[in-house]
């Protein structure tokens, strides 16, 4: 029996020295790269002369797209998709800016966190209580909560129903040092959710196969409305830093709100990716860093925005899925 421990502990030692030591060589790879491109784009990436501006600009936006891939990481492990966060972002947010300015600061987070965990939740519900697909059901919810949006909007045309934009002394949790410091918080709690509680192993387990996990005692049902409740706690969460990082709620329609999703979506892909070599949660936000500094790399470069970018972003979620799907045999969640 001793023996047995013994291999084991010395299992999980190896494995752990293999992560530290493939994130050392990631870390140093990664800094050696972000060094040529300084060179490349004129010392305006790390930007020393104004004290890492640029860096910490990138730092600052990686936050709340963070707490979604993080969200998303929930549904790969239980074998969901949900194509509706960007909507429920965008009402999230209104409410945060509405309730904001008019109640104040806990007004506004707690107005964000609820809402998102409410349309989040009634989702799946949705999924858990009817055999439709989620991928379907979601791009329908989409679609409703979009014309939500819409009919709340505030515009020229509308007339002032509410205000959205977030009065600047509420958004302090969208700026440094504050949402670093809130992104660390949420990485602690997500971990631990993930990795440590029975929730957790239920997701994991749902998702590699429901009739098999029910077979151990695993209430599915139960397990799918928790995961929906724990993501729209990340969307909400989310929602009300979008708007203190951005200040404003853009409406949007014909499911133009699923763009919103699309980076989140390429981070938790490149975290799946490297889950054998780092915990998929801690890497969520070192996949959000690299892809945003790649695409900030890019804007530096004059590369266009709105078109190239976009283009480049389609492709390596289409990158990302393939090389995470390898080895999978039959048909593709």
């Amino acid at each position: 029996m001793s023996k047995s421990k013994e291999k084991i502990r010395q299992s999980t030692d190896g494995k752990r020295k293999s992560q530290l030591v493939f994130a050392g060589v990631f870390i140093v790879a990664a800094v050696i790269v972000f060094f040529v491109f300084d060179l490349i784009t004129g010392g305006k990436f790390l930007d020393f002369r104004n004290n890492m501006m640029n860096i910490r600009m990138i730092i600052a936006s990686i936050v709340y797209p963070t707490f979604i891939a993080w969200g998303i990481c929930f549904l790969f492990a239980c074998g969901y998709n949900d194509m509706s966060w960007g909507s429920v972002v965008v009402l999230a947010s209104f409410g945060t800016g509405v309730f904001g300015n008019a109640y104040g600061f806990f007004a506004a987070v707690l107005t964000g966190v609820l809402i998102g965990t409410l349309l989040v939740f009634l989702n799946f519900c949705i999924f858990a209580y009817t055999k439709i697909p989620s991928w379907i059901a979601s791009i329908s919810l989409a679609m409703i909560y979009e014309a939500i949006g819409l009919f709340l909007r505030v515009s020229s045309s509308t007339g002032s129903l509410v205000e959205a934009p977030l009065r600047t002394e509420l958004r302090v949790l969208g700026h440094l040092p504050w949402s670093v410091i809130v992104m660390f918080a949420g990485l602690l709690i997500v971990y631990f959710l993930y990795e440590r509680t029975t929730l957790g192993f239920n997701i994991r387990a749902v998702g590699g196969n429901a009739v098999v996990a029910r077979s151990l005692g695993v209430n599915v049902g139960k397990t799918l409305l928790l995961v929906g409740l724990t993501c729209g706690l990340l969307v909400g969460v989310a929602a009300f830093l979008q708007q203190s990082y951005n200040g404003y709620t853009t409406v949007k329609s014909g499911l133009a709100s699923i763009q919103l999703i699309l980076q989140p979506l390429a981070i938790a892909l490149l975290a799946d990716i490297l889950h054998k070599k780092i915990n998929v949660i801690i890497a969520v936000p070192i996949c959000a860093f690299l892809m945003f500094a790649t695409f900030n790399i890019l804007t530096l470069l004059h590369l266009p925005s709105g078109t190239l970018q976009e283009a480049l972003l389609a492709l390596f979620l289409i990158a990302f899925a393939v090389i995470g799907q390898r080895g999978v045999k039959g048909v593709v969640k």
